[in-house]
């Protein structure tokens, strides 16, 4: 069975690979854990009690007693409108407005899995392992929209594998700690301006690069648990190709590379029982995404440069586009019922503010503050079988796209993107775990 759990896991990072979109501010990912999710991840680093705290807190392992094995998916349905406020492109005569639609809605609903074994070694010592995709993001406008000089695609998916390890010191305090074996796939298209006409700019890398983790949870007292997690930052090298095409005299193909700086996460959680059958959570999660400040793409080897290539070599700056995202927190409260023996049921609230700032936001990532409203429930069929399930709508806080895009070798090719955005997500998500 474990076999079979592994395979299924396996193949559920390949299809996070095919598809992705960020369901938290930015473009992480919180949707790791389906019982977490119906709290609106109140009490993920305090209250996950199967093998899903791996990824929240690995030090959450010693409440999750012999071997278990969990498999989940959430399936997101998000919707973005974007609205043209005076996009210009220098090169339609007179510097006029840019041709095109409104894109669409360039999201598509998306299964987005994730699976976790845990297994108890002996009174103190637990193990685990999971596969999650922490970060991603999926969209694609129409060819001819008026962003088209922003982003026409935007593909990034990163799967994550941590092997993890927890110790209970004694009734109390519980350590754990995690290596994160993550791998980084991209691949972003706009339209380009040339010399000859409009041509199509694609950026495409990938890489594989390591993180770690660590968590306590303390239990002064029965009622009530303390506990905290820290995820490190991990700085990927993407490794590909960059090019233009259909531009004719700015028309390039190289090798290339970008940096991906992803953020550090740190989590701090009280829960309380306020009776055998009631919880309270809270909780507050920060983000380093301060790290994450620009795509910027330098050149390798392998030139293409028809009329510039004496202009450039290994190791130059071919483009360079500005994030500016800002450190966020993001804060949870929520409630756990336990029903009987075979039911639970719980719900809670998130505020979850954007790193997107007014000044470089873009329709790669039309983001706004987020407001969650999250329900679920676990259901025990018998003593080895358990279906949690759960639902979320997120409201998204219109906010507005002012940014300058050049993506051709001459400056006279720039054009101004500008554009009001809403949007908003709904989550369903169903995981099934199994107790060796």
């Amino acid at each position: 069975m474990i076999r079979s759990f592994l395979l299924s896991t396996a193949s559920a990072g390949v299809l996070v690979l095919s598809s992705g979109m960020a369901q938290a501010a930015g473009f992480y990912i919180q949707e790791q854990s389906v019982s977490g999710l119906g709290a609106a991840f109140s009490g993920s680093v305090t209250n996950l009690k199967d093998p899903s705290t791996i990824y929240f807190n690995p030090a959450g392992l010693t409440e999750v007693p012999g071997a278990q094995a969990q498999l989940g998916a959430h399936l997101l349905i998000p919707s973005a409108d974007l609205e043209d406020t005076g996009s210009t492109n220098p090169l339609v005569a007179g510097g006029g407005a840019i041709s095109g639609n409104d894109g669409g809605n360039p999201y598509d609903p998306t299964p987005v899995p994730n699976g976790y074994v845990s297994v108890q070694y002996d009174n103190n010592l637990w193990f685990g392992v999971g596969v999650s995709a922490p970060f991603g993001l999926a969209n694609e406008y129409d060819d001819d929209w008026f962003g088209r000089y922003d982003s026409i695609k935007t593909e990034l998916a990163v799967i994550d594998i941590q092997p993890t390890i927890a110790y209970k010191v004694n009734d109390a305090l519980s350590v754990g700690a995690g290596l994160n074996i993550q791998y980084a796939d991209a691949e972003l298209t706009n339209a380009a301006n040339g010399g000859a006409g409009e041509g199509k700019s694609t950026l495409k890398g990938d890489d594989t690069s390591l993180g770690f983790n660590v968590g306590v949870r303390y239990q002064p007292w029965e009622s009530t648990v303390f506990a905290a997690s820290y995820r490190s930052a991990v700085n990927h090298e993407l490794v590909g190709t960059a090019k233009n095409e259909g531009t004719t005299t700015a028309d390039f193909d190289v090798q290339a590379h970008a940096d991906l700086n992803l953020p550090d996460i740190a989590t701090f959680g009280v829960a309380h029982n306020f009776s055998p059958r009631w919880t309270v959570m809270g909780q507050a999660t920060w983000f380093g995404w301060s790290s994450f400040q620009d795509i910027t793409t330098v050149t390798r080897e392998g030139f293409s440069l028809p009329a510039l290539a004496a202009n450039y070599s290994a190791g130059d700056e071919l483009s360079s586009i500005q994030q500016g995202y800002e450190n966020t927190w993001a804060f949870a409260l929520g409630a756990e019922y336990m029903h009987d023996d075979n039911w639970t049921f719980r719900g809670g609230a998130q505020f979850d503010a954007t790193p997107t700032v007014d000044e470089y936001r873009t329709s790669r990532t039309p983001d706004g503050d987020r407001t969650w409203a999250s329900l679920g429930g676990t259901y025990n069929f018998d003593d080895r079988w358990s279906m949690d399930f759960a639902g979320t709508y997120i409201w998204i806080d219109d906010e507005t796209i002012d940014v300058t895009r050049n993506n051709s070798i001459s400056p006279a090719g720039a054009a101004e993107v500008e554009a009001n955005t809403e949007g908003n997500v709904g989550i369903v998500a169903l995981s099934f775990t199994y107790k060796f």
